[in-house]
């Protein structure tokens, strides 16, 4: 039985780490978050201790080293921006760190967390999930043992629909969540460079607080992506059934079904790290990489091969009304 400690425990994911970590029969000895509505602890581990500030979060870790029950692994699911310092603290404590992507928000980030590590001579991991997800596993064996030269056309859209409490969060501040494409479509990107290979050409349509879109050229795909959280973007089929959430992923206009087996893929994720796998800062790196750019890119508009989607009429920030 492994010993864990969990930072970010108020926020939206941390079930599911929570969840994972009882699934694979180990113990949350403590929690972290600036916020106090965790009563989901109690559902899986009401005995952990719980911190609303760091340092005396930090302080009993300290105190449980020194009795014996040190720390095996550190969970993140803190904000974007938080990880990287996040990643340190549980590297610091002597444990490996398993943490909530984006893994970082910029790429030299990931290079001075390699130095880090090495120093500490404990891992971090990043929960890259869709890398377990049957179908995708599926998709990629089946362009492995296509073609050589072939390059597929492919449509991904993802839409989740969120309110204006977005935008007052940490999440709608670009500086911490890293914008749109990161905050939502991270992991998407992963799972698109790891099937079809690396980036070749990289165009933005539009980014925008509430929707991006653009064009990738990798190795063995030609990707037209679309990422929004505005409700009025859902496809027409989508809302008329009352539906909030909308995920699509086709290749040469095959649907590939994925939607299925979100919630578990966390669980398998620990699964594969407590068995000697999971996946490090280099499997991290293109992905961080490729949102990197896309945040800094100038979008180009409605300008050659777009995303149908992407032709949603623009609408102003919330909050510029106010």
């Amino acid at each position: 039985m492994k010993n864990f400690a969990l930072i970010g425990a108020a926020g939206y994911i941390a079930p599911r780490h929570m969840k994972a970590i009882k699934d694979t029969e180990n113990q949350l000895l403590a929690a972290y978050d600036k916020f106090d509505s965790v009563g989901i602890i109690d559902r899986h581990f009401p005995q952990a201790d719980f911190f609303v500030e760091f340092e005396r979060f930090d302080r009993h870790v300290d105190k449980l080293k020194r009795k014996g029950s040190a720390l095996d692994y550190v969970s993140i699911c803190s904000p974007n921006y938080l990880h990287d310092s996040h990643i340190r603290f549980g590297l610091r404590v002597g444990a490996d760190v398993i943490c909530e992507k984006p893994l970082v928000l910029n790429p030299w980030n990931i290079d001075a967390l390699e130095e880090v590590e090495r120093e500490s001579g404990k891992r971090i991991f990043n929960i890259l999930q869709l890398r377990l997800h049957p179908s995708i596993i599926a998709l990629k064996k089946r362009v492995e043992e296509g073609p050589k030269d072939k390059v597929y056309d492919i449509d991904l859209a993802y839409i989740t629909s969120r309110g204006h409490w977005y935008y007052t969060s940490w999440k709608g501040d670009v500086s911490k969540s890293g914008g749109i494409a990161t905050n939502i479509g991270v992991h998407f990107y992963d799972m698109l460079t790891w099937v079809f290979g690396a980036v070749q050409s990289n165009q933005v349509h539009i980014h925008t607080h509430d929707r991006a879109a653009g064009f990738l050229g990798l190795k063995r795909a030609n990707v037209r992506w679309f990422l929004s959280i505005n409700a009025d973007t859902l496809p027409t089929h989508i809302k008329e059934r009352g539906g909030t959430t909308y995920r699509s992923l086709t290749m040469e206009s095959e649907e590939i079904e994925f939607s299925d087996g979100f919630t578990e893929l966390h669980t398998e994720s620990y699964k594969d790290i407590l068995s000697g796998k999971g996946f490090g800062l280099q499997a991290a790196k293109s992905s961080i990489e490729l949102v990197h750019a896309i945040r800094h890119k100038k979008p180009i508009g409605l300008q050659g091969d777009y995303h149908p989607l992407a032709k949603g009429k623009l609408v102003p920030h919330p909050f510029d009304k106010q």
